[in-house]
């Protein structure tokens, strides 16, 4: 039988590993120890047939090779146990030369295809371009398979510092773009850790697809190292879960994830033991979306629609208000407010779906908003709701005649009820009241008044932004200038606490895209979005291709995942990062004062923030001054790669 052919690699150096010593090498793909006994080089397999320990972390005792990880023995030269056993390991051709050590190792086979590349190749046909996570020794299978793709050109990973991120940034991405995209774990404390960003997902009705790794099927249940069981601790975050098993149908299972992300607008969740994902499909064909996606574009029940009309037909001062749903349908629905010359206010959730300069664009209603919002709809006698959840955070009054259009039928009369519930997508709708109201409205044209409200809202405004107690810059100022600078087709992922309500109700948005964690209102999502909506930037979609990405967070949220910093320079993201820094968790002070208790454990330990992004690679910028506001965010923004200004800010001044 002949000699499989072999390729040479150079492992050491001449005299770089001293007698009764072993030492870990890598020969193309082998692992290997390495080892110098009886004054001769060997090359074994590194990895121990009991419980894969790895030989060249371990030592030469007594004669033998010792596995660090259970201390069984085996002969340094030839990788044969004592006592005649059988369970030794392999060794490989050694040639000493004189500028080093060569180790001739068989030439490798083609990469064989896996149940990996299967599922892998399936997420691309379904579109899903973009995972971020972090490689670990339950997914390194998939994880190979996902490097196939990358180097392909069709998908690109992000490995992250820590999964909560990576679950916030595809979270954000699905937001922004109305896409799956992936989170990518190991098993146990890899897997919990996406939970938090995945609950985002799912309340804010986001698509995300969640690959998590596993140990072996053949330990599951006793109690393994890493043992999880995921589908118990996903519980209801997930709208559908599967494990990958040897006989799945793996296209049908990566078929059925990424049609319920995408229609059920949440999280799917694959399980990947460890070693399924390795099982040889050298046959298998990968799914795709091809006949398993309907379109949504779901006109109105004519009844609805007839109902509607007629509340529209005798108001005389409607008032839409819309929400984070109707995102991807702002065209019609701002043209249905220009024919009835009706003002528009959002949510929070919806912030800059209208720009605030447009002559019927009023901010935000609620909690986070502004008073112009809040005087339009006391002062309405219609109003008509559009893809918003009516959250208590928004406040929309059930004591005006309300018609709500949403495409989830649960949502229509969620709290209270309504007196036009029309279940229909919120474009078609549009286009369809448009067209149904065309000539047969009378309603008072309240531009006037909407350019009223703002002039005496910025007049206010700007008193604010001239308050100083000598402790830090004032938020009105903070917003204003930010709203000078940021441009104007920016994409904006903001975080929680007082920053947050601040940017709601100063910064005002033109063609800005805003981000941030709704319902869920997650300290910490700020960075992480960012990430996510980079990498929307990065695509072939020109809603996105090229627009500057900007994060806006307090220190609290900041340092919750600070490290991430280091993720963006090491991909060389253009994002810049504003940090208010008042070392306290503002929100949370006047929270217990409002509660007549007394203020506790808010207050925050911080390190120079500038510094620390200076430290990462990045460009950092200090502002102690309202007077260089400006100065230090433009040239932020300027930079070509990640930055961070950091805004020493009074916390009493929101």
């Amino acid at each position: 039988m002949a000699e499989p052919k072999c390729q040479w690699f150079k492992v050491l150096e001449p005299d770089e590993l001293l007698p009764g010593r072993v030492k870990t090498a890598t020969a193309g793909h082998q692992s290997l120890a390495v080892t110098h006994h009886d004054g001769k080089i060997s090359a074994l397999e590194n990895r121990c047939p009991h419980q894969g320990g790895p030989l060249g972390e371990g030592s030469i005792e007594g004669g033998w090779l010792r596995c660090p990880w259970h201390g069984w023995d085996f002969h340094p030269c030839t990788g044969k146990p004592p006592g005649g056993f059988d369970d030794g390991v392999a060794t490989f051709a050694v040639d000493e030369r004189e500028d080093g050590v060569y180790v001739g190792i068989p030439v490798e086979e083609t990469r064989a295809r896996t149940v990996s590349d299967v599922m892998a190749e399936t997420l691309v046909a379904w579109g899903v371009r973009h995972v971020w996570g972090m490689v670990g020794h339950s997914n390194l299978g998939l994880a190979d398979a996902l490097r196939v793709q990358e180097e392909k050109g069709t998908l690109h990973f992000y490995g992250i510092r820590h999964e909560g991120a990576a679950s916030f940034a595809a979270s954000a991405y699905g937001k922004l773009t109305g896409r799956p995209a992936a989170c990518f774990s190991i098993a146990g404390p890899g897997a919990t850790n996406l939970l938090t960003g995945l609950w985002d997902a799912n309340v804010d009705r986001s698509p995300v697809l969640a690959l998590t790794g596993q140990v072996d099927t053949q330990v599951l249940g006793p109690g393994a190292f890493q043992e999880v069981d995921l589908q118990a601790a996903f519980g209801r975050v997930a709208c559908w879960a599967q494990t990958v098993l040897p006989q799945s149908r793996h296209a049908e299972l990566v078929n059925l994830a990424c049609k319920n992300a995408i229609l059920e607008r949440g999280v799917a969740h694959l399980i990947f033991p460890d070693e399924v994902q390795r099982v040889p499909a050298p046959e298998a064909e990968p799914g795709g979306p091809e006949g398993r996606l309907t379109l949504r574009t779901i006109a109105p029940p004519a009844a609805s629609l007839d109902r509607a009309v007629d509340l529209l037909t005798a108001a005389k001062r409607p008032v839409f208000v819309v929400g984070h749903g109707a995102r991807f349908e702002m065209d019609s629905v701002t043209k249905l407010a220009e024919q009835l010359k009706a003002p528009v206010l959002t949510t929070f959730k919806g912030k800059g779906l209208i720009a605030d300069d447009h002559p019927l664009g009023c901010g935000v209603l609620g909690r986070s908003g502004t008073p112009i919002a809040s005087w339009f709809m006391n002062e309405c006698d219609l109003l008509v709701v559009l893809g918003a959840s009516f959250s208590n955070h928004t406040g929309i009054t059930p004591k005006k005649p309300t018609i709500q259009v949403d495409s989830d039928p649960m949502m229509l009369g969620k709290f209270h009820p309504v007196e036009v519930p029309v279940w229909g997508e919120i474009g078609v709708t549009t286009r369809a009241l448009a067209k149904r109201l065309a000539g047969r409205t009378e309603t008072t044209d309240q531009r006037p008044e909407v350019a009223e409200r703002w002039s005496i809202w910025r007049e206010e405004k700007t008193r604010r932004e001239l308050d100083d107690r000598g402790q830090g810059i004032a938020s009105a100022a903070i917003f204003a200038a930010l709203t000078r600078q940021v441009p104007a087709d920016a994409i904006l992922a903001v975080d929680v606490g007082n920053n947050t309500y601040s940017f709601g109700r100063y910064f005002e948005c033109q063609r800005q895209a805003v981000l941030m964690s709704g319902y869920l209102g997650s300290i910490g999502f700020a960075l992480p979005a960012a990430l996510g909506a980079w990498a929307a930037t990065q695509e072939d979609d020109e809603r996105f291709a090229g627009r500057k990405v900007v994060s806006v967070s307090g220190d609290g949220g900041f340092a919750q995942y600070m490290a991430e910093l280091t993720t963006a320079v090491k991909y060389g993201m253009n994002i810049t990062h504003v940090l208010l820094h008042n070392r306290e968790l503002g929100k949370i002070s006047k929270e217990q004062q409002a509660a007549e208790l007394d203020v506790w454990q808010t207050s925050l330990h911080n390190p120079s923030f500038a510094q620390f992004a200076e430290s990462c690679g990045a460009l950092g910028l200090r502002v102690e001054k309202t007077a260089d506001l400006d100065e230090s965010l433009a040239r932020a923004l300027a930079h070509d790669g990640p930055a961070l200004v950091e805004i020493l800010s009074d916390a009493k001044l929101v």
